[in-house]
């Protein structure tokens, strides 16, 4: 997973579907492709771009601030400004085939459900099924990512979730109280 102070041009992806919802005054965005996605995080001026990708060959260097590993699990915490935060947490799982194939139709129900984000798509090689989800939910100061890319190939589970958070000023607390 790479983490970007600006946005990524969407010619680095094979972009499959996006989404974007927006909560007071911070914006996400995502994009999904096959066994990826890109999600860019912004208030006002400020950016952030989290990419999960097997080819980080292909992305630019610049503005990288930050690559967290995508094997076991890894955590992420960042602060953006006085008033803005980001949280992410990667696990990584891998599956023995039956157990693989039962996550994956699970999978295909929750983003049924959630009206997820999906790209699901077929391993020309192997002939097995791969899939990616994206759910993305407004709360009343956040917004929440979770997603999910599975490999058939290795009957890899790799999930993410990531948080983009204003957060209250003391100020803004107290302003409150006396009014």
């Amino acid at each position: 997973m790479l983490l970007y102070r600006k946005a990524i041009h969407p010619e680095f992806f094979a972009i499959d579907s996006r989404k974007r919802i927006e909560n007071g005054g911070i914006e996400a965005e995502a994009w999904i492709f096959r066994g990826g996605h890109s999600i860019r995080f912004q208030q006002d001026k400020l950016c952030l771009c989290e990419v999960v990708t097997d080819q980080p060959h292909v992305l630019p260097e610049r503005g990288l601030s930050t690559n967290v590993p995508c094997a076991g699990e890894h955590d992420h915490e960042e602060s953006l400004s006085e008033t803005l935060k980001f949280m992410s947490t990667v696990q990584t799982e891998t599956l023995a085939e039956h157990l693989y194939l039962g996550t994956y139709k699970e999978m295909q129900a929750h983003a049924r459900e959630n009206e997820s984000l999906v790209c699901d798509w077929v391993d020309p090689v192997t002939h097995k099924s791969n899939l990616s989800v994206i759910d993305l939910q407004r709360y009343r100061s956040e917004i929440h990512v979770q997603s999910w890319h599975l490999r058939s190939d290795c009957g890899l589970v790799l999930r993410t979730q990531s948080m983009f958070q204003l957060i209250e000023t003391p100020t803004k607390t107290e302003n409150r109280k006396t009014k």
